[in-house]
């Protein structure tokens, strides 16, 4: 006969599996011909003068848990500063939208997503959270302590990019949706990238349902620069495991002890760049992309770029889209921005 604490156990596991469903849109295996196409942009990218990569390849899991250490540095001003706009607004988007569905890209721990359900459940709202993050490891674990911290709440999870996530999103189970890309990363985007997204997400929001934008506004170099280069170093194995992940996922030889990571403001661009230089000459394999890269000394692949926006440019842009700023939230020092907008009937 089972004890009540043992039964209790398997009644609640059971339950938070119930409100747990995980899709796999992308594969944790070996490269499928799919995904050794999905590659071609690494081939471009190393092909290329300059050199460079996309950061979605930052993100294995050990990725994606340094990156996670990086929002917790003192110079990384960013998580803290869009943290405390968003423990100040929550409600207020909350009381704007109304009970909805909460999509998160690049969801990691999902930290900030728990300050949005707070609020809805404050107001008595049904929870529903949709994260997207290419770590599956990290999707699972944060899902998990989710729905031990939320009773009510009901989540499903995409192992997945944002292009393809955004592409197979089936219709919002609440009366509405509210998309989320926090944490700046819209500026890991330049101009060309970021007009598409912009696009993907109009696609996938139908008329009245929201899209809520962190932006990094322009500064000084002396707070930027050092934000993506800590003292502590973890910035710099964030960019150098980007090797190893390619390494791993298309059979490279990266020696990672021969590069270097370099970070800087690129104030002519208005926007961060970090890259990794190779500390001398040498070959470079990926086998699985049948790909072959000679480096000099001292050349550089660019794998990220951190653009650093202007409000109001940024609102033109979206109106434009149709994704009509409802209302935009900044810190005391204007570095930060939090904009919430919602599709027109016009532009659908």
């Amino acid at each position: 006969m089972k004890s009540p604490r043992l039964s209790h156990t398997a009644n609640s596991a059971s339950t938070k599996e119930k409100r747990l469903h995980l899709e796999r849109l992308v594969s944790a295996a070996a490269p499928t011909p799919a995904e050794i196409n999905a590659g071609s942009d690494a081939v471009s990218g190393l092909t290329q003068n300059p050199k460079s990569l996309p950061p979605k390849y930052f993100y294995d899991d050990r990725g994606s848990n340094l990156f996670e250490l990086i929002c917790q540095l003192p110079e990384y001003y960013l998580t803290r500063t869009e943290t405390a706009i968003l423990q100040g607004c929550a409600g207020a988007i909350a009381n704007l939208t109304g009970p909805c569905e909460i999509v998160e890209l690049g969801s990691g721990s999902s930290t900030k997503t728990r300050i949005l359900l707070d609020a809805y459940s404050q107001l008595e709202y049904p929870l529903h959270y949709l994260p997207i993050d290419i770590s599956p490891s990290i999707l699972e674990s944060s899902a998990c302590q989710l729905l031990a911290d939320y009773p009510s709440l009901q989540i499903h999870g995409l192992v997945s990019t944002y292009e393809l996530a955004l592409a197979k999103m089936a219709p919002s189970p609440l009366p509405t949706r509210m998309i989320c890309f926090l944490g700046s990363t819209l500026g890991n985007l330049n101009a060309q990238e970021c007009d598409v997204f912009f696009s993907q997400i109009v696609g996938a929001l139908q008329p009245g349902e929201y899209f809520l934008l962190g932006i990094d506004l322009d500064k000084s170099k002396d707070i930027l620069e050092p934000a993506y280069d800590d003292s502590q170093g973890v910035t710099a194995a964030f960019n150098l495991n980007m090797l190893r992940h390619l390494n791993r996922k298309y059979e490279g030889n990266f020696d990672l002890s021969q590069f270097e990571h370099w970070a800087f403001y690129n104030q002519e661009e208005c926007q961060i760049e970090m890259h990794l230089k190779s500390k001398k000459a040498q070959t470079v394999q990926l086998r699985a992309l049948n790909l072959t890269v000679e480096f000099a000394a001292g050349e550089t692949i660019r794998s990220e770029i951190s653009r650093k926006f202007k409000l109001n440019t940024v609102k033109q842009e979206l109106s434009q889209r149709g994704l009509m700023p409802v209302q935009v939230w900044t810190d005391p020092n204007q570095w930060f921005g939090l904009m919430l907008c919602q599709m027109s009937d016009a532009n659908k």
